[in-house]
């Protein structure tokens, strides 16, 4: 069932999402050559410290049953990694990517973003890649002031996507969230059978966390030994932004922004 939220519940979410904003933009300031994800984990913690703010990502449950919980504040896939890798000491060079995704609980509600940033200078194929991503994010927040269903938008951004000669991964999507980080309904950044079958209405009130995840040789991907690093098979880069958003009276509104 889709929980729809109240002006007061949205703007809860907001205080949240505007914490995440700030953990996000402290590490786009660590996002340099010599740096590690780990310094980036540890900047988001003392963040979310300063803020009474609960990491959403440490501790959470592993999807296969008896495997680790994840250990960090962030995931932080680097070049190949999709999602969910789990930060280290290893330095960042020039030419990496880094996908950074977080979320923090504040008084119940939750807030959930992730952004892909560039190590110092990256081959245009790169770069293209990292803009095509965020432009697929983008147009789907404007999408949605005129579309009244999810799968209206979903379309749009796959077929963005395949414009530029890149591909949707699949295996992963976006989700609803509120007071839990992950509630109902499923969010996929393509239209699917199950989509089809039972469409998202944009009414007011519901929250969403949009994530598109594009790759630049193939949607297919694998589960590396650490049992949470999701990598693609053909070792090629992929990007991953996320904006939590929620549809108000007045059209789509971003809650994980600095400032509205």
């Amino acid at each position: 069932m889709i929980k729809l939220k109240s002006p007061r519940e949205i703007a809860l979410m907001r205080e949240a999402g505007r914490v995440v904003a700030k953990a996000l933009d402290q590490v786009r300031r660590l996002a340099v050559p010599g740096a590690c994800t780990a310094e980036m984990d540890e900047a988001v913690a003392a963040i979310f410290r300063e803020h009474d703010a609960i990491p959403l990502f440490r501790g959470y449950p592993n999807s296969t049953k008896g495997k680790p919980p994840f250990p960090a504040n962030i995931c932080a896939s680097v070049n190949e990694a999709v999602v969910h890798g789990i930060p280290n000491r290893r330095p960042l060079k020039e030419g990496d990517v880094v996908s950074v995704d977080t979320g923090c609980k504040i008084n119940g509600w939750c807030g959930d973003a992730a952004v892909t940033l560039a190590i110092g200078e990256v081959r245009p194929e790169i770069q293209k890649l990292l803009d095509v991503t965020s432009q697929t994010l983008d147009l789907s927040i404007r999408a949605m002031a005129r579309c009244r269903t999810w799968s209206e938008v979903a379309s749009l951004m796959e077929k963005y996507v395949k414009s530029q000669g890149m591909y949707v991964v699949e295996k992963f999507v976006g989700h609803g969230i509120g007071q839990d980080m992950h509630e109902e309904p499923q969010v996929p950044n393509f239209v699917s059978k199950a989509l089809r079958k039972n469409d998202i209405r944009l009414e007011p009130g519901i929250v969403l966390a949009i994530e598109p995840m594009v790759a630049l040789g193939t949607k297919n991907v694998a589960t590396l030994d650490d049992h949470w690093t999701v990598v693609t098979k053909d070792r090629r880069a992929s990007a991953h932004f996320e904006h939590t958003v929620a549809m108000t009276p007045e059209g789509p509104r971003v809650l994980t922004f600095l400032d509205d």
